[in-house]
């Protein structure tokens, strides 16, 4: 599927199965990117949660007892009482006032992310809802119905309630959604795909908004494109090492397994030192007349700045897939002990710092491609390669000297890395007091997941140049001396040729990004070089 549209899933396809435990990351892409089936576990436990959870509201708003936005208002409002009559139209005004946000709609799939982590927060059977409402998020799924939720209006503190309130309004049979590649009222996309809009019971609007399931879609969409950047990078630095004839000597194991054991580094490392196997271009110990004897810090100290990502990655998914399986919302209950409980799950902190990082930790390898880049086009540092990588012409040939290469492309290369690197501000550092100061600390994640995204396609693009560059250097050097490598190449050279002569390269780079993004690219590379 594309990043873009998400058509209905196969009947036969394989399912995520939802029991608001157990949902990972890679279950998550899945669903977002490539419209696998999902449904609610029918195992009883969960469902007699949720039954009993929901029975509680009800007992609750029948007796007028005051339940926080059931029979009162919302955050600074919440001492204004709410008749039980009204508890419905509370639910219908929340999501009403709420329609809100700003900017372009986020693109489908993380719209899905947001619809399936919602799903799996409120099958917790903490939040008071029935199953239908959390079967309804899920046939929207199915159908490939798609909530158009703008990208802006998040302070990540009471969850992310206005970009929720887009993703309760298709339930509802409001606002509008895409399907079928073409935007559409939910009202009629739901009966087009044979579903019945619900009306929300009391709770449940709330349940639905007050959640971190935005964030949390947007966070675990970065985690997987940042593991597969982290490979791109060790895949990128094994190709340097070679075009540039470097030293394969940094990166052996001692080095990092025995005398700096970070996993992150010793994994980048490792991933290196596979994919030069085989090379007859890289070269170790001592050097003959003409060679320093140590490669810059952009190639020897490579793991130490990739297999920063590769931890960061690894952290950051422990942190995300507990948000994913969380009751993020408020107030909760507690059907064993019969208890209300209000509390602050709702707060981003934890996604908003996570993000954060990651988004440093890609920035960093992007800088970090750049100045391998910076290298190879350069006849300076080059080790013999043409100036820009023009592909050298015959003594006296009348086009000489009319090529520059990759100039152009080196330009576009600092340019994206530059943007990406003034974009490493900790969102975190800026929360806001907000509304009536009830919210008077906020984690701002959303829209440090938002720029982490952001981060992540500017990088990709870093690396996907770059990429294009090491492949005619590769052809310049031989590509038949290649490593493992040689397979990225041949990947490469499949679908976009060398550079003989100067021609425009913007599509060479869409291309070679479409084929990262889909997976074929570095397909089976994980488990040629070990990453993780």
């Amino acid at each position: 599927m594309s990043r873009h549209d998400a058509a209905p899933a196969p009947a036969d396809a394989v399912l995520v199965v939802v029991d608001g435990e157990h949902l990972t990351i890679d279950e998550v892409v899945t669903v977002a990117r490539h419209a696998t089936r999902t449904a609610l576990s029918d195992l009883p436990p969960i469902r007699h949660a949720l039954r009993r959870s929901r029975d509680q509201v009800r007992a609750l708003t029948d007796e007028e007892t005051p339940l926080y936005g059931v029979t009162t208002g919302f955050g600074d409002s919440s001492d204004r009482r709410i008749s039980a009559g009204h508890a419905r139209e509370l639910q219908a005004r929340l999501i009403r006032f709420l329609g809100c946000g700003t900017g372009d709609a986020v693109p489908p799939e993380v719209a899905r992310a947001a619809t399936l982590i919602r799903a799996n927060n409120l099958a917790r059977g903490h939040s008071g809802v029935r199953p239908e409402l959390i079967e309804l998020l899920l046939d929207l799924l199915n159908s490939g119905i798609t909530p158009l939720i703008p990208a802006e209006g998040s302070v990540g503190a009471s969850g992310d309630l206005v970009p929720l309130s887009y993703l309760a309004a298709a339930v509802t049979g409001e606002r509008k959604v895409l399907y079928r590649g073409a935007v559409r009222p939910a009202a009629r996309a739901l009966e087009e795909a044979g579903l019945r809009p619900l009306t929300l019971e009391p709770k449940e609007g709330l349940a639905l908004v007050n959640g971190t399931a935005y964030m949390t879609g947007l966070a675990a969409l970065a985690v997987a494109d940042a593991r597969r950047l982290a490979l791109l990078s060790d895949v990128t630095t094994a190709l340097t090492v070679e075009v540039l004839r470097g030293l394969t000597d940094p990166f052996d194991a001692f080095v990092h397994d025995v005398a700096k054991p970070h996993p992150g580094q010793v994994t980048s490392a490792a991933n290196v030192r596979a994919l030069l196997r085989s090379s007859g271009l890289s070269t170790s110990g001592p050097f003959g007349s003409g060679r320093t004897i140590q490669d810059k810090y952009s190639i020897r100290c490579a793991p130490h700045f990739t297999g920063v990502l590769w931890d960061t990655v690894s952290w950051v998914s422990r942190w995300v897939t507990i948000e994913i399986n969380s009751s993020t919302d408020n107030p909760l209950f507690d059907h064993v002990r019969g208890e209300v409980w209000a509390g602050g799950n709702f707060a981003g902190g934890h996604v908003a710092l996570a993000m954060d990082t990651l988004r440093t930790a890609v920035a960093s390898v992007a800088d970090l491609m750049d100045r391998q880049l910076a290298l190879v086009v350069d006849d300076k540092f080059s080790q013999g390669l043409p100036p820009n990588l023009v592909f050298p012409l015959p003594e006296g040939h009348p086009g000489q000297g009319l090529d520059h290469g990759f100039k152009g492309m080196q330009l576009v290369c600092s340019s994206l890395t530059a943007e990406a690197l003034s974009s490493a501000m900790p969102l975190t550092a800026f929360s806001r007091s907000t509304e009536c100061h009830n919210q008077d600390k906020v984690s701002m994640g959303a829209t440090a997941a938002r720029r982490t995204r952001d981060v992540l396609a500017l990088a990709e693009k870093v690396g996907v140049i770059h990429l294009l560059a090491l492949c005619q250097a590769a052809d310049l050097r031989g590509p038949h001396r290649l490593g493992t490598t040689g397979l990225v190449h041949g990947r490469v050279r499949a679908a976009v040729p060398g550079v003989v002569t100067d021609r425009p390269m913007d599509e060479d780079v869409e291309t070679v990004l479409e084929m990262l993004r889909s997976g074929a690219l570095l397909a089976g590379l994980d488990e040629i070089a070990g990453g993780r």
